[in-house]
């Protein structure tokens, strides 16, 4: 199989990747908060909450450090070793670049990101997960 190939398929697998993260920390929030009211008790999982804060949490230091997502640069690279620069390839590959990487001022997605953020830390306080360690308990019926 061509190297270049092998680069381009590795780049794709990683904006999948980046997709299901932004995924994950948006409906994380909106499943939360929705899931209070509805008496899901999947949303008070510490493992779970602790993940999606550690998630927004990073996405936004490194807006405010102005560095780049580790997977973007992961990904850039991969696609120059391929040679393929232009996101004029695979169907998917085009569209999840497209939603990804919208541009605007960086200081757009420092104020988006910090306010995401936010509201993932208020959802944290509204919506509290149980104490690490401490299962469930169902009741019998």
């Amino acid at each position: 199989m061509d190297s270049r190939l092998l680069y381009s398929l590795a780049a794709d697998a990683i904006l999948v990747v980046h997709a299901a993260f932004v995924v994950f920390v948006i409906l994380g929030l909106a499943l939360t908060l929705v899931g209070k009211p509805l008496g899901w008790h999947w949303v008070r999982n510490p493992w779970f909450r602790l993940a999606h804060l550690v998630a927004i949490g990073f996405v936004v230091l490194q807006a405010w450090l102005g560095a780049l997502c580790p997977l973007t640069v992961w990904e850039m690279a991969l696609r120059e070793r391929a040679g393929d620069v232009a996101y004029s390839g695979a169907f998917i590959a085009y569209w999840l670049h497209r939603l990804l990487f919208y541009q605007a001022p960086d200081w757009v997605f420092i104020i988006v990101y910090t306010l995401f953020g936010g509201l993932v830390g208020l959802g944290w306080v509204w919506v509290r997960p149980r104490p690490l360690g401490r299962k469930k308990h169902h009741r019998a019926r």
